[in-house]
């Protein structure tokens, strides 16, 4: 009797004890999460107050903070679609993606070639030749901008789309090299012998071996630059002076009419709007590969 009794108190005990410690995680996590949230609701207010404005008057955007208008109203979308000039919104979105794909295209294949070379091949002047591929990386851009200008002047060939993306077909942008290299690196090269011994040359290895096992790394870059690409406000003041080919970050500042001082905000605000959407589609449409890409590529914290 004794003996089932003090079997009793010690499960009763380790109930306790399984209950309490349930408890205590159980708010844990309501504490992590509730942290979470908040913190996910004040970095994605800016967003959705920039939606909320798009409906909004003049008047109202300046006179509350609330992201919710008195009333639907898609005027400013109307309005800002149909723009100041005699092109529509549409001619400049059209502009923007004529040089952002062949741009982002151009850096994923010469960042994939420039990477391979690097991680997987020994050749002379290996480590100078990466020493100076990583030191542009801390060349500031505007130290560039007046000799590609007149580089790009002597080939006739400003007002065009090509000098915004010709030099990615090079592998300009050395922080994807970088990030890819990283990647590469930690693919055992193991992989590499066994395939030449199944007849696989450096091409099909890149291709059938490597390029699946990278996809993350790619679909980082892809992210990285079509997003710095839809935003690039400098490049295309530079090289265009066609109002038919402005793209959209020049169209929405060209929709401030600095004369008068009087913008329509709630009209800049509607096609701002729009303009995020294809970064937004993008980004969270491969979130989970790029989550992965910058987790395993050496950038992690």
């Amino acid at each position: 009797m004794n003996s089932e009794t003090a079997l009793n108190n010690t499960q009763l005990k380790m109930d306790k004890g399984y209950r309490k410690r349930e408890l205590r995680r159980r708010v844990n996590l309501a504490i992590r999460y509730t942290i979470l949230t908040v913190g996910a609701l004040i970095m994605l207010y800016p967003i959705i107050w920039l939606i909320g404005a798009s409906f909004k008057t003049n008047s109202e955007i300046f006179s509350s903070i609330s992201f919710i208008p008195k009333r639907i109203d898609f005027t400013p979308y109307i309005k800002g679609w149909i723009t100041g000039t005699q092109y529509t919104f549409a001619t400049y979105y059209l502009n923007t993606f004529k040089y952002v794909i062949p741009k982002v295209i151009f850096t994923v294949i010469s960042s994939v070639l420039t990477a391979y070379g690097f991680s997987r091949f020994n050749f002379p002047f290996k480590k100078p030749l990466f020493a100076i591929l990583i030191s542009t990386m801390f060349l500031p851009q505007i130290v560039l901008r007046i000799p590609l200008y007149l580089f790009w002047k002597q080939l006739h060939l400003l007002d065009t789309f090509i000098p915004l993306y010709a030099n990615d077909i090079f592998a300009a942008e050395a922080f994807f090299v970088f990030m890819i290299i990283q990647f590469m690196r930690g693919i055992p090269k193991e992989l590499d012998e066994a395939a030449k011994i199944d007849g696989c040359n450096s091409f099909t290895i890149l291709t059938r071996i490597l390029l699946p096992v990278i996809t993350p790394a790619i679909v980082s870059v892809t992210i990285f630059q079509f997003m710095w690409s839809m935003n690039d406000f400098m490049g295309p003041l530079i090289y265009i002076s066609s109002v038919s080919k402005y793209p959209v970050s020049i169209a929405l500042k060209m929709a401030m009419d600095a004369t008068s001082g009087n913008f329509e905000w709630n009209k800049i605000i509607a096609m701002s709007v729009i303009a995020l959407i294809p970064s937004i589609v993008v980004f969270f449409s491969a979130q989970k590969y790029f989550v992965e890409g910058i987790s395993t590529s050496g950038l992690k914290g």
